[in-house]
Parts: structure tokens; C-alpha cells; sequence
């Protein structure tokens, strides 16, 4: 027997459904507090977005000490400086430093003060220097980008089924993008370049998952003409339920081994990708097939329905 058919035996038909309103209170609550987050705490911008500069030291003689160093470098009058330390060896430590009052050639120099003030006993395994011209044009972009890949993938689904599919895999995507930046405005995480990336492909996977629901109710619309859109819908979810529990597994374990081995870089990535696998889980059932119920769908009978009417009289 399969470990699948353990986990969920085959003809399952649980009512889904039946919980949309408590779903949608959820999806309201997570929707807002999102939106309060973002509005009153906002984002802790990493150097790519805010500017300023970010050294990755490791240091060559032992364990690095952090007590001395913050010392050291918070008495260069360069503003805020942040040290933390990443890796299992105790080596390696995350310095960055605010964007300093002027053009590139001071950012250098505060570069130059922290080399020089760390000694020798360092190695530099990366050195990023972002301007504020720059950093304001990456917030920009990706702002951009994530509101054109939302319209492309409510285009593609409008285009590929009906426009209350459509509709239901915009709101469904909408949401799993503002929860995941709502997560990061909450927890104050770094929000950098690479978070963009992760939001960009939690909302592909969001799509993903909806559309290969949406494809079976197409496929069960044509197939049970007589059956109620409730239960149809119900039936749909459940006969996609395997192939969601075993996706969302296997991508589980292979992010998971990111956020434990990846390190410090791609550590707000690793979140992102597994907040992002539960609340697209989620949205696909509970935000997405729900939506559908108040759109007005035509089941197989209507259609069947019109077409007739259409026929001209013998």
C-alpha cells in the first residue's frame, strides 16, 4: 500500500466547504492585520533596498567576538552598525553599516574605516555598497514586478477557464502575497532582494496549486451535468487532495534543508517559501474554490440548459 493511501484513504469526501465562512473570516483577519503591519511597523529594508553597506567577515584565528567588535566599530561614528553572527562555526559574522551622508567615495572610506579597525584577523567573503539612487529604483522594480506577475497570472487563468476562475485566482494570489509581506512587516525580518524572489514564487506556486483545482471542477463540470456546484466542488477538492498533500511534502523538506543548511542569506528566502507553501495550501481550498460558490457559476445542468435554448425550434 502506498504511504499516501495510509495518510488518506482513497474516497475521501471531506465537506471543505461547508467551513467557507470561518475561512473567510480568517483570510479577512489575516488581510488586515497584514495591511495594519505594513502601514504602522512597515519593513526593515535590507542594504539592498535602504543602501548602505554589508561586509560578510570571517574571522581567521577563532571564534569571532562580537562584544568587542560592536565596541569597536560603534566608536567610528558611522551611524548604526549591526553585527550578528551566522553559521555553525562561530566564524562568520554579518556587519552592516547605514548608508553614510554623501557621495561613493565616503561609503568607501567608512569601508575602509571597518577593515581597518577589524585588523588582520579577517577575511571578506562579501562586500555590497548600495547607493539610495539604486536602492530606490530595486524597491521600485520590485514593487512592479509582483503587481505585473498578479495581473499575467489573472490574465492567464481568465484566459484558460472563465472570468470567475480568473477572479478567484487573483484574490486567491493577492492574498498569499500580502500575508507573506505582512509576515515580514510583523516579525521585522530583512526584507532585501531576496524576499522579492520568494514572494514572486509563492504566488507561481499559489497558481500552480489553484489551477490544478480548477481544472479538475472544469473537467467534473462536464463530467457530472446534474451534480449541485457545492458538492461539486467539494468532490473536486477532494479528488486533488493527494496530489496537494504529496506536493506541498515534498517541497517542505527540500525548504526546509534551506533554512537549516542555506545560512544567513537565505535564511528570510527559507521563511518566506514555507509560509508561502502553507497559506497557498490554504488559499487554493478555503480563498480560492469558495470564491466560485458567490460567482455565479454555471454548473454542468445550466449549460446544458442554455445550449438548448440556443437550439432553434424544429
Amino acid at each position: 500500500m502506498r504511504l499516501i493511501d495510509r495518510i488518506l484513504p482513497h474516497g475521501t469526501n471531506y465537506d471543505f466547504i461547508r467551513h467557507r465562512l470561518i475561512a473567510f473570516g480568517i483570510t479577512a483577519i489575516l488581510i488586515v492585520g497584514s495591511l495594519t503591519a505594513i502601514a504602522v511597523k512597515g519593513f526593515n529594508f535590507g542594504i539592498d533596498f535602504a543602501g548602505g553597506i554589508l561586509i560578510e567577515a570571517q574571522s581567521t584565528t577563532g571564534p569571532a567576538d562580537l562584544h568587542t567588535m560592536r565596541q569597536a566599530l560603534g566608536n567610528l561614528g558611522l551611524g548604526e552598525v549591526s553585527l550578528q553572527e551566522f553559521g555553525t562555526s562561530g566564524r562568520d559574522v554579518m556587519i552592516r553599516v547605514q548608508r553614510q551622508d554623501g557621495d561613493e567615495k565616503l561609503q568607501m572610506a567608512a569601508l575602509g574605516k571597518v577593515k581597518a579597525t577589524l585588523g588582520e584577523g579577517f577575511t571578506y567573503r562579501r562586500v555590497e555598497i548600495v547607493g539610495p539612487k539604486v536602492g530606490g529604483e530595486l524597491v521600485r522594480d520590485g514593487v512592479l514586478a509582483v503587481l505585473l506577475s498578479l495581473l499575467a497570472i489573472a490574465l492567464y487563468v481568465w484566459f484558460r477557464f472563465e472570468w470567475q476562475f480568473g477572479v478567484g485566482a487573483l484574490i486567491s494570489t493577492f492574498h498569499d502575497v500580502i500575508t507573506t509581506f505582512g509576515l515580514f512587516a510583523i516579525t521585522g525580518m530583512e526584507f532585501n532582494l531576496t524576499t522579492v524572489a520568494a514572494v514572486l514564487t509563492i504566488a507561481g506556486y499559489s497558481v500552480n496549486d489553484t489551477v490544478v483545482e480548477y481544472d479538475r471542477v472544469r473537467e467534473n463540470l462536464r463530467k457530472y451535468k446534474t451534480m449541485s456546484l457545492y458538492d461539486l466542488l467539494n468532490l473536486s477538492i477532494n479528488e486533488t487532495l493527494a496530489r496537494t498533500i504529496l506536493t506541498v511534502s515534498t517541497v517542505f523538506v527540500t525548504v526546509l534543508a534551506l533554512l537549516f543548511f542555506g545560512g544567513e542569506v537565505l535564511h528570510g528566502f527559507s521563511v518566506a517559501m514555507l509560509w508561502g507553501l502553507i497559506i497557498g495550501t490554504y488559499s487554493s481550498v478555503y480563498v480560492a474554490m469558495p470564491m466560485l460558490v458567490y460567482f455565479n457559476l454555471r454548473t454542468g445542468k445550466d449549460r446544458a440548459l442554455d445550449e438548448e435554448a440556443a437550439e432553434p425550434a424544429p
